[in-house]
Formats: structure tokens, C-alpha cells, sequence
């Protein structure tokens, strides 16, 4: 009686795994969101419809991107939508540096950094420092000797950002304080022209119509953008500020290996396209996959750099 019981719940229970591994091998079986937390139109949200347009394709179900602005607060509540959804594939978020590597500083518990996995980064913002092409420094150096005795107005997008933080602590290491500084909405060739700002930190989108006219003097990114192979990297010349402006794709941690595999499967696939390099050549934008092993690592660098800017900024 004893062997039959035994039996019996062996059967049922390789039933049961059987069963489970029945439908995981279903996903996608219904509509999957991609949720970024910006409004439509930037960088972030035109690959992630790529990878979207490419899911629903290759799989066959519905896949949207879903635009889950914060305003004043960010990225964060999109990202706390993805934090409380189930683990399990059907939303994706496709987020910036700030959610794993800020969220959980400013006291926002559900982005701690064990809840979230990255599946991969795949953009790299073509972040700069330029200044106009007459200015009396060419290089990030230069600048540094002439702000020593000349007050030299910064603009930015906004202490928040990222870049914003690393261009106000080279300022510190160099061993110079900017003689002002102000937040924009745009940050192009009409602020340098107009003399609001005598040096920008700004995408290198925004000032591609008048390159001929502006000199570029940092890249605040992982490798060099190859319309401007010239400028150097902010790594280059300060090692330990050596952090850009990234956005990849999470789920949460508990989410099934075999689901995360199909969700990488296809956007490791369309970042490489040739519609996806398009996009990084029109912009200066660096497009790319990096995997959820290095991804995870690079994350685990990036909170300690931030860490460090914090404390130089102090």
C-alpha cells in the first residue's frame, strides 16, 4: 500500500512539473508591456518600440510600449509599477541608470537593488561638454585653467541627471568652480549663441545642426562617439568618474530563466539591426547589448561611483 501511495504522488508530482513546464514554455501566451518611464519620443522610447514591434512579431502576441512619465519625480513611479507587477514577464521595464543605481537612495523601498534583474543595457545617451568654437579653451584641461580666473557659466538639464552630477565634480577634481550655473529646457546651438551658457552639457543630438560651429570637449560616456572621435571620454581624462547615461531592460528577480531568455533572444537581436544602428548614427547615440551579467556588474560599479560623486559634491 505503501509502494502504490508512493507511486502515486511520484505521478502527480511529475504531472504537476510537467504542467508547469507546459505553460512557462507558452510565454508569451498574452500581451506583454514594456514600461518606460519618460514620455514618447526620446532615445529610450524609440528602441524600446523596436524591441516591442520585434517581441510581438517573433511571438505572435500583442506587445506595447507603455510611456509612465513621473514629472517632477522622474522615472520612479513607472519603475514602482514594474517593482509591484508579478514576476513573470508580461512587464518589462526599460529604465535609465537612476532607477537600480538612485531609486533605493532616495527612499523609494520598492527599488531596492535585489528587486530588480537587468535582462541587458542597450543605449548609451551621447551625452557631451561643448562649448563654442571660438571660446578660448579647446579642451576640457584648458577650460579648467581659464575657469580658474574667469567666470564660466554652466548649462545643464538639471542637478538630478547624471551628467549634470559628473560635469559639477570634474569641476571639483580639476580644481575650478563654474561661475554659474542653470537648468534648460534645450540645451543647443542657440543657447551657445546666444551667450545664455558658455558651456552646455547636453546631447550631442541636439547640437549636431551646428557642429561646424561648437567644439566638443568630453564625452560623458562608456567609448568614444564616432561623430566625434576627437573628444575624449570623461573616463579618459577622470577615471574616477567614469559613469554615463545608460537605459536597459529589467524584470523582477523572480522571473523564470526561460522567460528572460526569449526576452533577450529578440532585443539583443533588434538593437543590432540595421534600423537600430540607424538610430545611433542620426544621433551620436551609442546602441549596443551588453548581457545581464555584465550589465549587473557594471551596476554594481556605477552605485559605487555615485557614491563618490556624492561625496566629492559634498
Amino acid at each position: 500500500m505503501k509502494l502504490t501511495t508512493f507511486i502515486q504522488g511520484a505521478v502527480a508530482s511529475v504531472a504537476v512539473a510537467l504542467a508547469a513546464g507546459s505553460a512557462l514554455a507558452e510565454y508569451p501566451e498574452k500581451p506583454v508591456n514594456f514600461i518606460v518611464p519618460w514620455p514618447p519620443g526620446d532615445l529610450e522610447d524609440v528602441l524600446t518600440r523596436m524591441i516591442a514591434e520585434d517581441f510581438q512579431k517573433e511571438y505572435g502576441v500583442a506587445a506595447a510600449v507603455v510611456n509612465k512619465p513621473g514629472g517632477g519625480g522622474g522615472p520612479f513611479p513607472g519603475a514602482i509599477e514594474v517593482a509591484n507587477a508579478p514576476a513573470d514577464g508580461y512587464t518589462i521595464g526599460s529604465f535609465v541608470i537612476g532607477v537600480p543605481v538612485l531609486g533605493h537612495q532616495i527612499d523609494i523601498p520598492p527599488l531596492t537593488p535585489a528587486k530588480f534583474d537587468p535582462l541587458g543595457i542597450f543605449l548609451t545617451y551621447p551625452f557631451v561638454i561643448a562649448t563654442s568654437a571660438d571660446a578660448p579653451y579647446s579642451t576640457m584641461q584648458e577650460l579648467a585653467e581659464y575657469a580658474r580666473s574667469n567666470d564660466v557659466a554652466l548649462g545643464h538639464f538639471g542637478d538630478v541627471l547624471t551628467p549634470t552630477k559628473v560635469t559639477k565634480a570634474y569641476a571639483r577634481n580639476a580644481g575650478f568652480e563654474w561661475g554659474s550655473d542653470a537648468a534648460f529646457d534645450a540645451l543647443d546651438c542657440n543657447t551657445l549663441a546666444s551667450g545664455d551658457a558658455d558651456v552646455i552639457n547636453t546631447t550631442l543630438q541636439l547640437i549636431l545642426p551646428c557642429l561646424d560651429k561648437v567644439k566638443v570637449l568630453v564625452a560623458i560616456t562608456d567609448s568614444r562617439i564616432p561623430l566625434v572621435p576627437d573628444a575624449p571620454t570623461i573616463g579618459e581624462l577622470d577615471p574616477s568618474l567614469n559613469i554615463a547615461l545608460w537605459n536597459g531592460l529589467f524584470v523582477r528577480k523572480e522571473t523564470p530563466a526561460e522567460v528572460r531568455e526569449k526576452i533577450i533572444a529578440v532585443a539583443r537581436k533588434t538593437v543590432m539591426s540595421e534600423r537600430a544602428q540607424d538610430v545611433a548614427r542620426q544621433t551620436g547615440a551609442l546602441v549596443y547589448w551588453q548581457g545581464p551579467e555584465e550589465s549587473a556588474e557594471r551596476i554594481a560599479r556605477d552605485i559605487e561611483t555615485v557614491a563618490r560623486i556624492t561625496e566629492i559634491l559634498k
